[in-house]
């Protein structure tokens, strides 16, 4: 998943790099927890104040004014100290607006999100280990061996589906044992099978229409539904995946017709590989297919117990939800993970023992995702305690103010590519993020859902090529590819992205 990916420590240097000039970029909860320290600090230094709230508890633009924190040097440590307890299962006090863990009042820690992680944690790894994802992908690639568009295009689609609903991202690392001599037997290079990997996972996550990592925690954060945007967020996965898989085809019958031209080289062997080679994997089984089945009326459920159909199909978004609506959130689609996590097991016939250590397993994977999304939640609550973010909130209100609503989705996307490149970690960004960027939609007068939509497009661009990602830099290692290289074959991709992107944002805050 992408959450988890963006948390694990990228992959070793080459062999043969030096040992002393080697440098690891810290994980995210490093930074997250460096981060906590500095926002504790500054806090002394940022004026404490606050909005005027309406009805819904939105702050009123213009109604900002200077208050009495009223916190001492003891609460303060306190807060720090209970940061990432607060974070988890903070309440926050009806009356006084302070998040504590012994108040009375509504659960502002992210307890619901994080144990949504680790249910969903669970239900992938128990899937993964019947093996029928992987034949199934296997299948595909080898059945479309000998039509090399169709493969490229088949692989990248399946990818980027799997990308867009569950975040799949690191998984992909399984794969170049077998896309690459596919390629090379069918006369395209390393690179071509490089970018439909990394390319054909990673368009899926950029534009992640309910990925539970991207954006199931972002909307979270934001105070919405993970089905809010859904349309805007669909038509761009299908606009930017289509140019994604254009994009890596055009290069491939390149190559192919002039190999001079290939921006990886070859290696020794590799223009000598016959596609009669490539191993054909086994049939899918009655079992593969049950559970691919299983999988995929899962995650097709979820997507119908999040959207709220009848905002979506009138276009009002105070429209009375029609009788067949779930309206599900976090706890009712944890709590669906888990059964169907135990309902794939017992299909698969795990058996008890092998079913609990598999549950067991596919949590503690999902620990250092659901870990950070905690101390990003912390963060909000020193700030929350401090009475700080609505005075870092009236300080870009005045550059929001008087801006164009595209001109402001834009903003949001500009200004979070960096933050997606010093906060290693999907959910860690999108939890420390929203609290400040989703009520600045409120001033700018859009959804927040386009919110959402400009920071994970921010998030899914970076993520493309920033070497902090061990999907990438993992990536083009095992392909035997230079990252170098790999950043010559990916940045016009990029630039078109870029702008379409901004185009598909302009036109979501204008629609709102």
């Amino acid at each position: 998943m992408t959450a988890s990916a963006s948390e694990q420590t990228p992959t070793d240097p080459p062999e043969g790099t030096p040992a002393g000039t080697r440098f690891t970029f810290p994980s995210a909860l490093t930074v997250l927890a460096l981060v906590t320290i500095v926002v504790w600090a500054a806090a002394f230094l940022i004026p404490p104040g606050a909005y005027d709230r309406n009805a819904d508890g939105a702050p009123i633009e213009g109604t900002y004014h200077r208050v009495d924190s009223g916190r001492s040097l003891v609460d303060r440590l306190n807060d720090l100290f209970l940061a990432p307890v607060n974070g988890l299962y903070g309440i926050q006090d009806g009356t006084t607006g302070e998040v504590g863990p012994d108040f009375a009042g509504e659960l502002y820690g992210s307890a619901g999100v994080f144990l949504f992680v680790l249910a969903i944690g669970a239900f992938i790894t128990v899937v993964f280990a019947t093996g029928a994802l992987d034949r199934g992908i296997a299948r595909l690639a080898h059945r479309l061996r000998h039509r090399g568009v169709l493969l490229i295009a088949g692989v990248m689609l399946v990818f980027s589906l799997l990308g867009t609903v569950e975040g799949f991202a690191e998984e992909t690392l399984g794969f170049y044992g077998l896309i690459v001599p596919l390629m090379l037997a069918l006369g395209y290079d390393r690179m071509t099978a490089t970018g439909t990997i990394i390319l054909g996972a990673g368009i899926g996550v950029l534009c992640s229409t309910v990925n539970p990592f991207a954006t199931g925690v972002a909307s979270s954060a934001a105070d919405i539904s993970l089905g809010d945007g859904i349309a805007l967020r669909a038509v761009m996965w299908v606009v930017l995946t289509a140019v994604t898989i254009a994009y890596v085809i055009h290069y491939a019958r390149r190559v192919r017709k002039d190999p001079d031209r290939s921006l990886s080289g070859f290696l020794p062997g590799d223009r000598d590989r016959a596609a009669a080679g490539a191993a054909a994997p086994p049939d899918l089984t009655a079992l593969d297919r049950t559970v691919l089945t299983v999988v995929a009326l899962v995650f097709a459920f979820m997507i119908f117990s999040v959207v709220p159909w009848a905002s979506a199909l009138t276009g009002d978004a105070q429209a009375a939800p029609y009788g067949f609506e779930l309206g599900w959130s976090f706890p009712h689609l944890a709590a669906m993970f888990m059964v169907a996590a135990v309902l794939v097991g017992l299909i698969a016939r795990f058996g008890e023992q092998r079913l609990s250590a598999t549950l067991t397993q596919g949590a503690g994977d999902f620990i250092s995702p659901a870990l950070v999304i905690v101390l990003a939640r912390g963060v909000t609550v020193i700030m929350n305690n401090s009475l700080v973010t609505d005075t870092v909130l009236h300080s870009i209100e005045g550059v929001v103010k008087g801006t164009s609503s595209g001109l402001f989705a834009v903003l949001v996307f500009l200004v979070n590519l960096p933050m997606a490149f010093l906060i290693p970690s999907t959910s860690g960004h999108a939890t420390l993020a929203m609290p400040i960027l989703a009520p600045l939609a409120d001033f700018a007068g859009v959804s927040r859902a386009v919110v959402v939509t400009a920071w994970q497009s921010a998030s899914g661009w970076m993520n493309l090529w920033v070497p902090t990602t061990a999907v990438t830099i993992g990536g083009v290692a095992l392909a035997k590819v230079g990252y170098n290289r790999y950043l010559r074959f990916v940045w016009p991709l990029l630039a078109i992205l870029a702008v379409l992107i901004c185009g598909f944002l302009v036109a979501g805050a204008a629609l709102t």
